[in-house]
């Protein structure tokens, strides 16, 4: 393997242009814009996109998920999604990220493949909604045929290490037809044997940390949330430094293997 034409690929999910830049700061190759992480990302403003695009010298994905939740969508959802699609496309987005299944668990491919026309020439990612599937194997041929470019995945296990030998079972059966990126708890002390045991080529992380917000004043009595998942004075934030630690790791595995 050649690091100059093999390098891993990192995208980093974010939740902010500033967090967008810090990650672009530490290494990033791509980055995934997202917005309301408790729910594990929904659509960004029009604003934070645009934004983002304006900003950022790296690839810009967005994903497009109309609401939290499961990935069943109604018609008026759906219809959502395809607006969202547009006006990516229209502010230079290279790149969506969806994911939409029946009630059964098995992946919803007129509609995703409907979405995948609609978005070129902009890549499409089919998300972790793949990890909510009944059949993987089967799911992953099905996503294969919508079109997609790449399926984001933790082996259906709550982080990708745990999920290592599903994921590398799919690279397998992926091939060169469809890119397999490993996602969920990957930090520079383990993508090295990621890389190793999967074979993986593009890998996806939030890689992130806390700030305390510079509010001086706190109204202790009140929460604009409903407290339980948002806290109105710490803030998420990619941590560039832990970024350019994992571009670090990785770079060093390819060159070990090459």
């Amino acid at each position: 393997m050649s690091p100059a034409t093999n390098r891993i690929q990192l995208e980093l999910c974010v939740y902010s242009i500033e967090s967008a830049l810090e990650a672009e700061a530490g290494g990033a190759d791509r980055i995934e814009l997202c917005d309301n992480p408790p729910q594990g990302g929904t659509t960004p403003s029009y604003g934070c996109i645009v934004g983002a695009r304006r900003a950022l010298k790296a690839k810009l994905h967005v994903i497009v998920r109309p609401r939290g939740g499961d990935f069943l969508y109604s018609a008026a959802e759906f219809a959502v999604m395809k607006d969202d699609i547009d006006a990516c496309k229209q502010m230079g987005v290279h790149g969506v990220v969806v994911g939409i299944l029946f009630p059964d668990g098995s992946v919803d491919k007129v509609r995703t493949r409907e979405l995948v026309e609609r978005a070129k020439p902009m890549s499409v990612t089919f998300h972790r909604a793949f990890d909510m599937t009944r059949d993987p194997q089967q799911a992953l041929e099905d996503i294969i045929e919508t079109g997609c470019s790449r399926v984001l995945t933790s082996g259906q296990q709550p982080t990708a290490m745990e999920g290592k030998d599903l994921i590398a079972k799919l690279v397998t059966q992926a091939g060169a037809r469809i890119i397999v990126m490993p996602g969920v708890a990957i930090r520079e002390n383990n993508i090295a044997e990621l890389i190793r045991t999967t074979k993986a080529q593009e890998f996806h992380t939030a890689a992130s940390k806390t700030l305390e917000s510079a509010m001086q004043y706190r109204n202790p009595r009140i929460s604009m949330g409903d407290g339980t998942f948002v806290e109105e004075y710490q803030i998420r934030i990619a941590d560039r430094g832990q970024v350019r630690r994992m571009r670090e790791a990785a770079d060093a595995a390819t060159t070990q293997d090459s």
